[in-house]
């Protein structure tokens, strides 16, 4: 994406550069804008998409109460011509820089540049490949953007990505047995975000809605591969599903509340009778209220772990001796 932001003379707009992001980390509505906050900019300089250092950003800026940060997104950065662009912008706006360039040359660069304008930057990927370096005991290769090779894992992401789409909200029940893991719940329980975030991960995720006083879909009591629930209060189910309304309109509000769908003691039944649904068929629930899709997607990549180690634990020479011996 081409930058649109206005400079000082000379400051081209052609910079390979995303937006520029505003935030105020740790503000919160109507708080006193004299509170004593620290505006910095921050410029994120990568070889590829960029998507590292906007994670270790996330990680490390919420921890600033009222931070005031600007951020400044360089991303393909692999010439000098394009690194020139990224230092004028820099030199305009000076703040700290998180690099992830492999590119020797052009890592010396910004660092002698950013030394010159008493600029802080931090090569984020260094200490890692320095550990791995001495345990590898081989040198690592400064070519950018390989984690992004048409590989076998990426054509299993794409193949993830299609069969979500194919097996959401119960769709298309007989390829559940290609599944990794199935996600149950009532409805608006983060199935499908979630199963969109596994997808990226190269995980096959279905997901089916559990619905009261209906039979579980055909099939899904015998799936080989992991099933898990999500759950979460009443009152944050009810709030999302209220909004989920608003967004189609009033009528449709008024509709869905005579039918139960918002009213709270109809949901916390609904929630009670899913949970219990699950429980009966010996698959573990993730509350879900106060966690993250990436939160939520972490836990059903540890129970999906512990799952398969308790299939490979049943299934090893050990224990079908101890249960013939039994």
């Amino acid at each position: 994406m081409l930058c649109q932001q206005s400079g000082p003379p000379g400051f081209r707009r052609d910079v390979p550069k995303t937006a520029d992001y505003h935030v105020a980390v740790g503000r919160k509505p109507g708080m006193v804008a004299a509170m004593d906050t620290q505006r910095i900019n921050l410029h994120l300089v990568s070889d590829a998409t960029g998507e590292t250092l906007n994670a270790i950003a996330r990680a490390t800026t919420v921890q600033f109460e009222h931070a005031d940060i600007v951020y400044h997104r360089w991303s393909l950065i692999r010439t000098r011509f394009q690194l020139h662009r990224v230092l004028e912008g820099i030199e305009a706006e000076p703040g700290p820089v998180l690099s992830t360039l492999i590119d020797r040359a052009l890592r010396a660069e910004l660092d002698t540049t950013c030394r010159r304008l008493n600029v802080k930057v931090v090569n984020v990927l260094d200490p890692v490949i320095n550990v791995l370096q001495e345990s590898i005991g081989q040198k690592a290769e400064a070519r950018p953007g390989r984690q992004y090779v048409l590989n076998a894992d990426y054509f299993s992401r794409i193949d993830a990505m299609h069969y979500v789409l194919a097996h959401d909200d119960g769709q298309a029940q007989p390829g559940l047995a290609e599944a990794d893991v199935v996600l149950v719940g009532v409805s608006r329980s983060s199935k499908t975000p979630t199963c969109f975030y596994l997808a990226n991960r190269g995980i096959k995720a279905a997901n089916v809605p559990l619905v009261p006083n209906l039979p579980a879909p055909p099939g899904l009591e015998e799936v080989r591969c992991p099933v898990i629930g999500l759950t979460l209060a009443p009152e944050a189910l009810i709030d999302i599903r209220r909004h989920r309304l608003r967004l189609i309109g009033g009528r449709g509000e008024q509709a869905q509340d005579a039918s139960g769908y918002i009213d709270e003691d109809a949901v916390k039944a609904e929630l009670l009778w899913a949970r219990r649904f699950c429980n009966s068929h010996g698959w573990p629930t993730i509350d879900v209220t106060r966690r993250s899709i990436e939160e939520t997607a972490a836990t059903v990549l540890q129970l999906m772990e512990n799952w398969h180690d308790r299939q490979a634990k049943a299934a090893s020479p050990g224990a079908a001796a101890a249960q013939s011996g039994g």
